[in-house]
């Protein structure tokens, strides 16, 4: 059961004009152009460009912070510190300002400084706050999505500056992907062989999609970054597991957050899907997968659709009023 300072969180953030931290997570998503799958020296797959121009809290090196209100207060937030540099490394190179790059540079060297051991010979970056996602999470929670997308910003400061130390950390940030969840790990096999990468380590796992696909694209760019073979097979696994069960996250006419099990499907918001198109957008381009084009394709009917839409967000706050 929530205490009374969740619902007032919720209530603050969702009905109110002063959204926090959610103005960030809530972007107009957009692919990058001109995209360079094979070189971490080119944009990143998505532009964050709403990120970048984020105005919430800092500290005073310039480390993105947010702000949770009440009982959480305010905390970095490691995947916020990955995505808000990976924005101003896009503009840097659209650019060419120097400002932009030490920014990017910043959030880096914070992500360096903050790898805590994880068992014996694991490195993660951990939320040390509270959260909840079907349940609990205790402080200290770590997650598939802010590990690939702190080796995507570690990657591209090492192509751009040569420093071995941002290899380093992404060696290190990509030990937890081939490990199970009950090893301390964020990769669960299924009992047909599918191999997911999960955002968060709940038992049983849910498969969250756009956490999964952020996840997938930092082990495609520690693949380029390394050559890493282990890597490369990760990621060819994890693109078939999406080939063959993309058609569950397809409600047939809006898609689904995630493969959780409650008697009503965790549909996306309107925001995740349109996040959902972009994400399968640059994951054709990056995989070569036409499957992922033509889902992107069919969810932007749905989302063109006014009574497609029109059902998807009177189900949202149906099942949001049965669950969370």
């Amino acid at each position: 059961m929530q205490g009374p300072n969740y619902f007032r969180r919720i209530f603050k953030v969702y009905f109110t004009r002063d959204k926090g931290y959610l103005a960030f997570w809530h972007e107009r998503p957009a692919v990058s152009e001109n995209i360079s799958p094979q070189s971490l020296k080119g944009f990143y797959y998505m532009t964050f460009s709403d990120k970048a121009r984020y105005g919430g809290p800092k500290d005073e090196g310039g480390v993105i912070l947010f702000d949770y209100y009440f009982d959480i207060g305010r905390q970095y937030n490691p995947l916020a510190v990955a995505q808000y540099g990976l924005g101003h490394w896009n503009l840097f190179l659209k650019t060419g300002e120097e400002k932009y790059l030490k920014t990017a540079k910043i959030q880096a060297e914070w992500l360096l400084s903050h790898l805590e051991k994880e068992g014996e010979d694991m490195w993660v970056w951990k939320h040390h706050f509270p959260w909840h996602y079907k349940h609990p999470l205790a402080s200290g929670w770590y997650s598939a999505h802010s590990q690939g997308t702190g080796i995507s910003l570690l990657g591209r400061m090492f192509a751009y500056t040569g420093d071995e130390r941002y290899k380093d950390g992404a060696k290190k940030a990509f030990t937890v992907f081939d490990r199970a969840i009950g090893e301390g790990g964020v990769k669960y096999t299924d009992t047909s062989g599918g191999v997911w990468l999960e955002e968060y380590r709940v038992n049983p796992p849910t498969h969250i999609l756009n956490g999964y696909l952020w996840a997938l694209w930092g082990v495609w760019d520690f693949h380029v970054l390394t050559n890493n073979i282990r890597a490369k097979e990760l990621f060819d696994e994890c693109i078939r597991t999406l080939e063959k069960h993309m058609p569950r996250f397809d409600l047939g006419f809006w898609s689904r957050y995630d493969l959780s099990h409650q008697a009503l499907a965790m549909i996306a918001s309107p925001f995740y899907h349109s996040l959902h198109i972009v994400q399968l957008e640059a994951t054709a381009l990056i995989s070569g997968s036409a499957i992922f084009s033509d889902y992107a394709k069919r969810f932007a009917r749905y989302a063109k659709n006014p009574f497609f839409k029109t059902i998807a967000v009177a189900y949202k706050a149906v099942f949001k009023l049965f669950y969370f």
